[in-house]
């Protein structure tokens, strides 16, 4: 006899089986326990407070900062048969009156409401009717991050949420991330009072997704070579300002490639607008700012680029989540330059943090450029910083096309004497200029063109001089001080290297990877798909139609997996369609006869 649990599973949403950890998380929300999951992107989070909140009697109150995704979310709740909606800002005055009514009158499973309506007098109000009658199923804080003022996507609203516990003790709660290092895991835990929850780490790893890091040469040239690969695929593009942002989709659109931009200084409408053709059109570019992306769950991002460095580890990672929630083979791709490091620093000595702040945001930077200059695989560096061993993955630059090393050691002791000598005050420009050289004004203007240090490295070219001054920041060798201007200072480190009593290795230049070999590796659980045939090039059409004619994303209608199971299986019956993955009995009985009709006209 299965559980109910697993019954839902099936009839509702179509999987024969829990994956992972999601039927312990299930367990211990249905019997009433408190659950904090840490779970990455694709990973199946939603199930896991979707299920418990249809199996314990009553509504399930999910809390989204994501206004714009709850409207498909919902829609995907309905389609399989899920009594679902949202309270949100979007809502007019009798629309919200209406679901007011609809959640008293317990005609809804789940609820979505933003953490700012949910604290209100009026709705705590109707909690408490419903604690009353008992018809209140568990709380569900999504993006549960936010709560962190460490991290990049706080919430103020976030810390209030603690209420929930406070008022309604007897409630169970699921906080659920997709990404929390250990200083925001314990942050969540402390401000959501989970100190008696049940904590779920699942792991961090997304093998299907490709891992590359390049050096800033060319950045427009390096980018269009990469999306040479990717013509008519969707995925998104990260820059780390507005302008950036406007100037590089509208190039790409010159390019040939349809690109939209996304950032907060468009108009609401305007934001939501393109986010919208981004989660219901195949093939478009999204440009954007980091205010993109938290939620978005379109499954068949094909890329993320990074044109500008994140600001930490936890981001990127989080970003690059966003590639291949299917499952399906996915790159990671992020050119940086020197000037990203001291644009990030000046930015958070500038900013008006706490020192604690500003110290930990400070080693989150060095962590992430760290990361870039490695020589050590990719994957293993992202998940030991989550806590988790790995590995080499042989799946990202490094694995696939391992650097050389070289003895750095007098490369160093020039650039470090450079640094020295100029009184520590100026950048890496300046300071390549007096190693190799050039007599430019600014060189002239302070008399360096006299020191022992000008003309020493004239056997390296910017570069190479260039990949050497990033990796001393990144060793911990020097440091930018971004209050003046970028200027390079020695740190402890230097000192033995100036003496010669310790010797460094670097890395040569980093270059593009040899070869795409990697584009088609696919994580071990999932096979790799067989090229279109006419078949599923009809269920696409199928499904493109229906979804322009319920206003709803595509894969609202069915996931990508489903339509090339139904493709493979080619299922006669409505009990070989309910076998598809996705497919559950309200889908079955809404498109089941027009999807056989299209399997038999295939024979």
């Amino acid at each position: 006899m299965t559980s109910p649990a697993v019954d839902i599973l099936r009839r509702v949403f179509g999987y024969a089986s829990f994956r992972g950890q999601q039927a312990e998380i299930v367990d211990q929300v249905v019997r009433g326990g408190d659950a904090l999951v840490l779970m990455p992107t694709g990973g199946g989070k939603s199930l896991c407070y979707q299920i418990p909140a249809l199996v314990r009697p009553g509504v399930g109150v999910v809390v989204s900062p994501l206004i714009a995704l709850m409207q498909d979310q919902v829609d995907a709740l309905r389609l399989a048969g899920v009594r679902a909606a949202f309270l949100n800002s979007t809502l007019d005055f009798q629309s919200l009156v209406d679901t007011e009514r609809r959640l008293l009158r317990g005609e809804l499973d789940l609820i979505y409401v933003a953490p700012e309506r949910l604290l209100t007098d009026r709705f705590i109000g109707l909690l408490e009717q419903l604690v009353g009658r008992q018809q209140l199923a568990l709380f569900a804080i999504d993006e549960a991050h936010c709560v962190s003022q460490w991290g990049h996507d706080f919430r103020p609203e976030y810390i209030q949420l603690s209420q929930l516990h406070e008022r309604f003790p007897s409630v169970p709660r699921i906080a659920l991330t997709a990404t929390a290092d250990q200083l925001t895991r314990q942050e969540i835990i402390t401000r959501l009072s989970l100190a008696e929850a049940r904590l779920f780490v699942a792991s961090f790893d997304r093998p299907n997704i490709r891992y590359t890091v390049v050096e800033r040469d060319n950045p427009r040239k390096q980018l269009l070579s990469f999306l040479s690969a990717h013509r008519g695929e969707a995925g998104i593009v990260y820059c780390l300002s507005r302008r950036k942002v406007d100037e590089t989709a509208v190039w790409l659109n010159a390019q040939g490639v349809a690109a939209l931009p996304y950032h907060a200084g468009l108009t609401a409408a305007d934001r939501q607008h393109h986010q919208q053709r981004f989660l219901r059109e195949d093939g478009l570019v999204m440009v954007a700012t980091i205010a993109f992306g938290m939620g978005i769950d379109k499954p068949d991002v094909r890329f993320v680029v990074h044109l500008d460095l994140p600001k930490s580890l936890e981001a990127y990672y989080q970003e690059t989540g966003r590639a291949g929630r299917d499952g399906d083979p996915s790159e990671a791709w992020m050119t940086y330059g020197l000037n990203d490091v001291v644009i990030h620093r000046q930015m958070i000595d500038e900013s008006s943090a706490p020192p604690e702040q500003k110290r930990i945001e400070r080693q989150k930077l060095d962590s992430m450029l760290a990361y870039c200059e490695s020589a050590q695989c990719r994957r293993v560096l992202l998940l030991n910083y989550f806590g988790e061993e790995a590995a080499p993955c042989g799946n990202c630059d490094v694995c696939l096309d391992p650097p050389l090393l070289w003895d750095g050691t007098i490369a160093a002791q020039k650039a470090l004497s450079a640094a020295l000598r100029t009184g520590q005050r100026f950048g890496a420009g300046h300071l390549i200029d007096i190693l190799r050289g050039k007599s430019t004004d600014k060189v002239k203007q302070f008399g360096h063109e006299r020191l022992p240090t000008f003309g020493v490295g004239a056997e390296m070219d910017d570069m190479g001089w260039r990949s050497v001054f990033r990796q001393l920041l990144a060793g911990g060798v020097l440091e930018a001080d971004a209050t003046a201007y970028g200027a390079l200072k020695l740190t402890d480190e230097a000192r033995p290297i100036l003496k010669g009593e310790a010797s460094i290795k670097l890395r040569r230049r980093l270059e593009t990877p040899k070869g795409r070999q990697a584009r088609n590796k696919v994580s071990p659980d999932r096979p790799r798909r067989a090229d279109d045939s006419p078949l599923l090039a009809r269920l696409r059409a199928w499904r493109s139609e229906k979804a322009r004619e319920q206003g709803v994303p595509a894969y609202v209608i069915l996931h990508d997996r489903a339509l090339h199971e139904i493709a493979t299986l080619l299922p006669d019956s409505v009990p070989a369609l309910l076998a598809v993955p996705g497919i559950g009995v309200a889908k079955a009985e809404r498109y089941g006869r027009e999807l056989l009709t299209l399997v038999a006209a295939s024979d």
